[in-house]
């Protein structure tokens, strides 16, 4: 059987991605509502109620934002460290009690919270195994509390995933040689970050720095650090809407790869508003 991935969406609103083998459906991040995440899945035939696992790589709020509506409805397991889910938890239960009037019994309590979900809890830098996935777990610089990567191996390839990282650390540049479809984040033009008059400087700071986001060029460089035979598709993600522009990424990108000479893989961009096509490996 093939191995199917799909990007249901990336941007700074939301993001998630599908990976299915023979004996294993999984999500890697739940960033948008249930109900879209719903939607998005049915667009390629799929539905929640099927999933083996979702993988989460921090707690940002476009990484978390439909966890709890659907691991504790279908009670899919949900796998991440410990930090992260002391750091879920404390989101998800603030996100609650600012929007209800009368929020649901306990859900003010944390050790409530916690149970509503099936966490399956690991050690960064520990591997673990989902149905016939082999997923690898690495440390990422970036502004949370433990900040995660993913190598998935499968039978017909591997699936690397780094976003939201403010640098590429040899750790990660190690870990993501070995994929051969990458989703690596490509999020800001540094000249349109710094013109942006909606973003406050403090938050510029923030994206700018080295627990923040890349840039288009230091995606380029990336790309080039990690280059070989193996990589045959690569995926842009998590674009900034305000300040980056689909064909500004992919130029920088193009420019690269021409100029090292990997003709080989095959660059897409990732969209906030629509799924890219699956992928079949």
């Amino acid at each position: 059987m093939s191995v199917k991935f799909t990007i249901l969406g990336s941007g700074s609103s939301g993001n998630c991605a599908y990976v299915e083998t023979a004996e294993a459906r999984i999500l890697v991040d739940a960033g948008f509502s249930p109900l879209q995440i719903r939607k998005r899945l049915a667009t390629i035939g799929r539905t929640p109620e099927n999933l083996s696992g979702i993988l989460i790589t921090h707690e940002h709020s476009d990484h978390i934002a439909g966890l709890l509506g659907l691991a504790d409805k279908f009670q899919i397991p949900v796998f991440c460290n410990r930090d992260t889910q002391n750091a879920t938890v404390w989101a998800l239960k603030t996100k609650w009690l600012s929007k209800k009037s009368s929020p649901p019994d306990g859900i003010d309590s944390t050790e409530h919270l916690k149970s509503k979900i099936n966490w399956q809890l690991f050690t960064t830098g520990a591997g673990f195994e989902i149905g016939d996935v082999s997923i690898e777990t690495f440390s990422i610089p970036h502004d949370a509390q433990d900040p995660v990567g993913f190598l998935l191996r499968t039978a017909r390839g591997n699936i690397g995933f780094a976003t939201d990282l403010g640098h590429t650390t040899k750790l990660v540049l190690d870990r993501i040689r070995a994929a051969n479809v990458l989703v690596l984040e490509s999020n800001h033009d540094v000249k349109m970050l710094q013109d942006c008059p909606r973003r406050a400087w403090s938050l510029k700071q923030r994206i700018l720095g080295r627990h923040g986001h890349l840039s288009n060029v230091a995606a380029a460089e990336a790309a080039a650090q990690i280059m070989s035979a193996g990589l045959r598709h690569l995926y842009l993600a998590h674009l900034s809407r305000e300040c980056n522009k689909p064909e500004l990424a992919e130029h920088v990108m193009a420019e690269q790869l021409h100029h090292i000479g990997a003709t080989h893989v095959r660059m897409q961009i990732a969209a906030q508003e629509v799924p890219c096509a699956t992928l079949e490996l």
